[in-house]
């Protein structure tokens, strides 16, 4: 008997845990999106149309690539034009 209500223990405690990771990965991915739409329309904002949809472009391909530096050399580069077309004027 004592082997049944361990493993009923060990039941509800699995189902517990698989709740919070439910929840937690829910509410994770609930900021994360919104912060992601919150970036889109600074970077929107902030650059020109044909920088912005490259920029957007970017960010989603380094989120799908798992590759931070994509966005982050791309962001880079339209920095350092824009400081130079600000230096030759």
């Amino acid at each position: 008997m004592q082997k049944k209500t361990l493993s009923l223990l060990e039941e509800l405690e699995l189902l517990h845990h698989r709740r919070d990771s439910k929840h937690i990965i829910e509410s994770r991915a609930s900021n994360i999106i919104e912060s992601a739409i919150n970036l889109i329309d600074l970077i929107h904002e902030s650059y020109s149309v044909e920088e912005s949809n490259d920029l957007t472009r970017k960010l989603l391909n380094s989120i799908k690539n798992k590759d931070p530096l994509k966005f982050k050399r791309s962001l880079g580069r339209i920095s350092t034009n824009q400081s130079k077309q600000y230096e030759s004027k």
